[in-house]
């Protein structure tokens, strides 16, 4: 990285680390453009950065921070973006998140992306039992299922179970047709999703 005036250069070491941080169609350089308020060009390998002093300086931060992630093999996303941007506006140290927990199916990489998620696989693997508690779309599932198949796969465990509550939890499970398989199945469906992504299709799995 170089550093002129009202400018930062960063410099990208390949085509693969490009994509991962550009994200599709250039959208996270185009949510950095629009959160920090700066002009971003991308050049050969070259990405400069021109802006203010104090745009600069939360540029840096945050670029370099989402340009590590690139680094270690995980794609970039638009939330991850986001998250970087408001952890590095509120003054929040922006922390790396450790390594990947697994490589799924498709080669990508997948890790905790978050402090919370951070946390969260560290309580998992310092803890037999953990319970996870937060909205929706945190990665929750995701997670555990990761670090399922992770500890699977090195033999920690001799297999997974997937289970639910049998007792109702606000929804009427009885006006649900079907037995009670065909009943419990929209409650697993999320936990079958993160397998397949991180195992890819059925015959990868068996």
């Amino acid at each position: 990285m170089t550093s002129r005036g009202t400018q930062i250069t960063f410099e990208i070491q390949d085509n693969g680390e490009m994509y991962r941080l550009f994200g599709s169609y250039d959208e996270n350089l185009a949510l950095l453009e629009d959160a920090l308020d700066v002009k971003i060009v991308a050049r050969g390998k070259d990405l400069t950065v021109t802006g203010g002093s104090v745009e600069l300086g939360t540029a840096k931060a945050v670029i370099n921070h989402l340009l590590n992630r690139a680094r270690a093999g995980q794609k970039v996303t638009p939330h991850d973006v986001r998250y970087a941007v408001r952890s590095a506006k509120e003054g929040n140290a922006l922390h790396e998140m450790g390594g990947s927990i697994l490589t799924n199916a498709r080669g990508r990489a997948i890790g905790p992306r978050t402090d919370g998620q951070k946390e969260y696989v560290k309580a998992i693997k310092e803890n037999a039992l953990v319970f996870g508690i937060g909205p929706a779309g945190t990665g929750k599932t995701y997670i555990a299922v990761a670090m399922a198949v992770a500890a699977f796969k090195k033999k920690e465990v001799d297999r997974i179970i997937l289970t639910r509550p049998a007792v109702e939890a606000g929804e009427k499970l009885g006006f649900l047709p079907g037995d009670i398989q065909e009943k419990v199945n929209p409650y697993l469906r999320p936990l079958y999703d993160a397998l397949f992504d991180v195992l890819g299709d059925r015959k990868s799995v068996v």
